[in-house]
C-alpha cells in the first residue's frame, strides 16, 4: 500500500469541488502533457531520464485527477507494444496502489448501506485494506457461520464527481475537436459516452454482484475460470461482500514460476477463456486489467471485479466470429469487409494501401509477436493510412478493443514470444468438436470447421507462385500511388508555409501600426492602437498554429520518405 506521505488527501479528494476548479485542473493538466511531448519532440529529448521523468509527473497528475482518469491510466499500463518501458513501469502503479480512504468513513458506508453495527454481521474485520482500487477499496472480513470473505466499498463522494468529469470531460473533447481539425474524423463524442455509461454503472454493487453471477453460470462447466461467490445478505449498491479468493497477481512471473505454472499455458487459458466470452456468451468482462486477474496454485483463472461488464448484440457477434476466423485464415479481403461492416474501417476511394497494411501484419504477426520496427518496411502505405484516416472507432467496439488490446498487453508480459494463432488452438478446437445449439454457437462451430478444412487444404506451389506475382504487381502500383503522394505532400508544406508567411506579415504590419498610433499621436489613438495590438496578438497565436502543423508535416513527410 501506499505510505502515508503518499496517501495525503488530493484534489478530487476534496468534500467541495467546484465546476471551475475541476475544469481548471483538468485543462491544465491536459495541456501541461502535450506540451511537454511536444518540447521533448521539438528539442529531440528522448532519453530514458526524460521519459521516466515524464512518465512520474502524468501518474502523479492521474492520481491527483481521480478516477475517471485512473481507469484510463490502468487501460494503458499493460499497452507494451504502444508505449515506451519507463511509462509501463509507473502506470502499472495505478492498478493496485490507489490512495486508500479512512477506516471510519468505510465502516460508516458498510453500517449505513446494511443498516446494521459492523461486528454484527461480521464476525472480523481487518481495517487496513488488502487493495484500494480507483473506485473503492477491499477489506478481508470473516462472518459469523465462518467465511472468509473480502468486503468491497464504495469510495465516498463518487456520484458528483463523476458528474462534474461528464461535464468536464465533454468540454476538453468540444475544444479538441474546435482546434484540432484531425480529431473530428474519430467518433470521440460516441466514445465518451460509452465510457461514462459503463462508469455510472460500475459503482452500483447490485448490477455488479448480478453480473459476477451471470458470469459464473456462463463459466459452470469450466473448473478452470473462478468466479467467487456474492453474498447478497451482506451487500448493497455501495457495499459488496464475496468469498475470499486468493491468488497470484496475473503478471507476476516470478510467483507463477515459483509454483511452477506456465506461463504460455496461463496465455492459452486467458485467451481462449475472452474469445468464448466475446464469441459465444456475448457478455465479457471489460477491465482485464493485473489488477482484476489472478492465477490460483493450481493454474486456475481467477477473475475480480465485475463493475466494468458489457454486452455485444447478436449481429456484432457474428460479424466478429466471421473476423476471427478470417484473422486465423489470413484471409485480407473478408477481414476488410468484416471490420467495415462493424464499422472500424471507412471505406475510401482509394484501399489499396488498407488491404497492403492488413495483408502484411496477418502475414507478419499472426503466428508471432509484433515488432513495430517490422512496419518500416511499409511506412509509405502507412503515411498513407494516416492522411485517409480510414480507421474508426465506434462507441460500440470501444470496451472490446479496450479489453483485447489489455489482455494483449499482460499475454505479452508473460510470454514475449506469445502468438495469437498459437494461444487460440484450444478454444477453435473445443468449437470444432461443438454440436452447435443454438444460433450464434452454430456459426462459431461452422466458422470452426471451415477453418480446419482450410487448414488440410493449403494451396500448392503453383497457386503459391501465383499471389507473390500478384503481390510484386501490387506493389509496384503502390510505388506509384506513393510517388504522387510526394508531390500532394510537397504542396501542403508549401500551403502552410504560405499561411506562415501572410500571418508572420500580418502580425508584423499590425504590431508595428500600433505603435505608431500610439507614440505618433500622443495618445490621441489610444483605442485604435490597443486594438491594432490584440489583432497583432491573434496573428501571432494563428503564426505559431500554422508553425507547429508545419513542424509535424515536415517531420512525418522525413518519415515517410
Amino acid at each position: 500500500m501506499l505510505t502515508t506521505a503518499d496517501s495525503k488527501q488530493l484534489s478530487w479528494q476534496k468534500t467541495s469541488y467546484s465546476p471551475f476548479a475541476r475544469q481548471r485542473d483538468v485543462f491544465l493538466a491536459a495541456f501541461t502533457f502535450i506540451f511537454f511531448l511536444w518540447w521533448d519532440n521539438l528539442w529531440q529529448h528522448d532519453s530514458p531520464l526524460i521519459r521516466k521523468r515524464r512518465a512520474k509527473w502524468l501518474v502523479a497528475k492521474l492520481l491527483d485527477l481521480g478516477p475517471t482518469f485512473i481507469k484510463i491510466g490502468q487501460s494503458l499500463s499493460t499497452r507494451v507494444d504502444l508505449l515506451p518501458l519507463e511509462y509501463i513501469e509507473e502506470l502499472s502503479q495505478l492498478q493496485d496502489r490507489v490512495p486508500q480512504f479512512e477506516i471510519e468513513a468505510a465502516i460508516a458506508i458498510v453500517e449505513t448501506e446494511l443498516g446494521k453495527s459492523l461486528y454484527s454481521i461480521y464476525r472480523d474485520f481487518e481495517e487496513e485494506p488488502i487493495a484500494a482500487a480507483s473506485l473503492g477499496q477491499v477489506h478481508k472480513a470473516r462472518l459469523h457461520t465462518g467465511e472468509d470473505v473480502v468486503v468491497k466499498i464504495q469510495r465516498p463522494g463518487l456520484k458528483p464527481l463523476f458528474d462534474l468529469d461528464f461535464v468536464v470531460v465533454g468540454q476538453l473533447l468540444r475544444f479538441l475537436r474546435r482546434w484540432f481539425t484531425w480529431i473530428r474524423k474519430y467518433q470521440l463524442e460516441a466514445v465518451y459516452n460509452e465510457f461514462f455509461t459503463i462508469l455510472y454503472q460500475e459503482i452500483d454493487y447490485i448490477q455488479e454482484g448480478k453480473n459476477a453471477d451471470r458470469f459464473r453460470t456462463n463459466f459452470a462447466d469450466y473448473p478452470s475460470i473462478v468466479v467467487p461467490s456474492i453474498y447478497w445478505q451482506y451487500s448493497s449498491s455501495k457495499v459488496l461482500t464475496m468469498a475470499y479468493v486468493p491468488g497470484i497477481k496475473v503478471d507476476d512471473l516470478q510467483a507463477l514460476e515459483a509454483c511452477n505454472l506456465n506461463p504460455k499455458t496461463i496465455n492459452q487459458l486467458g485467451i481462449s477463456c475472452y474469445l468464448k466470452q466475446l464469441l459465444q456468451d456475448g457478455f465479457f468482462h471489460a477491465d482485464p486489467h493485473p489488477g482484476n486477474l489472478a492465477v490460483t496454485n493450481e493454474g486456475n483463472l481467477i477473475f475480480y471485479d465485475y463493475g466494468m461488464m458489457s454486452e455485444i448484440k447478436a449481429m456484432d457477434k457474428d460479424k466478429m466470429v466471421r473476423t476471427f476466423f478470417a484473422v486465423l485464415k489470413k484471409d485480407t479481403n473478408e477481414v476488410i469487409d468484416t471490420l467495415t461492416s462493424m464499422g472500424l474501417i471507412e471505406t475510401v476511394a482509394d484501399m489499396a494501401p488498407v488491404k497492403r497494411m492488413m495483408k502484411f501484419v496477418l502475414d507478419k504477426f499472426t503466428e508471432k509477436p509484433i515488432d513495430v520496427k517490422a512496419f518500416e518496411q511499409i511506412k509509405g502505405e502507412m503515411y498513407e493510412l494516416f492522411e485517409q484516416q480510414p480507421f474508426r472507432l465506434p462507441s460500440k467496439m470501444t470496451y472490446i478493443l479496450k479489453s483485447l488490446t489489455t489482455l494483449d498487453g499482460i499475454a505479452r508480459i508473460l510470454d514475449p514470444e506469445y502468438n495469437f494463432t498459437a494461444a487460440a488452438q484450444p478454444f477453435v478446437k473445443s468449437m470444432t468438436l461443438s454440436k452447435g445449439k443454438g444460433s450464434a454457437l452454430t456459426e462459431l462451430a461452422k466458422q470452426a470447421r471451415s477453418f480446419i478444412a482450410y487448414k488440410l487444404n493449403q494451396p500448392s506451389g503453383t497457386e503459391l507462385l501465383l499471389r507473390r506475382l500478384e503481390e510484386r504487381m501490387e506493389q509496384g502500383e503502390l510505388r506509384v500511388l506513393v510517388r504522387s503522394a510526394e508531390s500532394d505532400r510537397a504542396l501542403k508544406r508549401i500551403n502552410l508555409g504560405v499561411k506562415c508567411s501572410i500571418y508572420a506579415c500580418l502580425s508584423g504590419f499590425t504590431l508595428l501600426t500600433g505603435a505608431v498610433l500610439l507614440v505618433g499621436a500622443s495618445g490621441t489613438y489610444a483605442g485604435w492602437a490597443i486594438a491594432a495590438f490584440v489583432c497583432s496578438g491573434l496573428c501571432f497565436i494563428a503564426l505559431m498554429r500554422s508553425l507547429v502543423q508545419l513542424s509535424i508535416r515536415e517531420r512525418l513527410d522525413r518519415l515517410a520518405e
